[in-house]
This record gives C-alpha cells, sequence and structure tokens, in this order.
C-alpha cells in the first residue's frame, strides 16, 4: 500500500489484526485515496467480535470478516469528493454517516446500495 500501513486497519484490542483485512479491499482504499488527493484517516478496519460488541456493529458486520473500513469524513465537501474516488474504484456497498463513511466488499451482501446512518 502506499498511502496506508496495515496498523491503521488493527481492532484496538489485537494488535497486527490489520494484517487480516482483504488485499482487495486495501488495494481499493489505497486507490480511492490516490484519487481523492487528500490523507483518509481510517476509523474502524477489522474488529475482533468483542470490539465489534463494544462499537455497537451488527453481529452480521463485514468489518469481522476483514471486509470493511470506516473512514472519518465530516465536510460536505470532502464527503462528496471521496465519495466520488471511492464509486471510481469500484466500491458498491457505501453507508454515509455525519462524520465518517463505511465501505465494504460483501459480496455476501446487496450489492449497488448506498445508505445513511
Amino acid at each position: 500500500m502506499k498511502y496506508f500501513n496495515y496498523e491503521e486497519f488493527d481492532s484496538p484490542d489485537i494488535q497486527g489484526s490489520g494484517q487480516l483485512m482483504d488485499s482487495k479491499l486495501l488495494e481499493m482504499i489505497d486507490e480511492a485515496r490516490e484519487i481523492y488527493g487528500k490523507p483518509i484517516r481510517v476509523t474502524s478496519g477489522y474488529r475482533t467480535e468483542s470490539h465489534n460488541r463494544k462499537v455497537g456493529g451488527v453481529s452480521s458486520s463485514s468489518h469481522l470478516k476483514g471486509l470493511a473500513i470506516d473512514v472519518a469524513c465530516v465536510k460536505s465537501d470532502d464527503r462528496f469528493e471521496m465519495l466520488t474516488a471511492l464509486l471510481e474504484v469500484g466500491f458498491n456497498r457505501i453507508g454515509v454517516a455525519s462524520t465518517f463513511i463505511h465501505v465494504d466488499i460483501d459480496k455476501d451482501k446487496s450489492q449497488n446500495v448506498i445508505w445513511t446512518y
């Protein structure tokens, strides 16, 4: 990866767990960062079941499989630019909240969807 290191994707309770992230997902977020042209801060990557419960994640969370990430984003213009980059690299499962954007590549879930929190 050019813009990220595995530690950024670690579950806070297990050092090194970022290595469990899906390689295709990491390639995609790195490419999106290139297009976006500004730093992207990962707020959640891989999650253990314990950490997922602690943060209120659903039991079927794609974070548990290393197939999802959340990135910080609070400004409307940044959100537009980031979403544009994420869509351009092929993300088709996107959740938008007021302070973050979730992306995942979980093929076991509905595709071509954007939702809000």
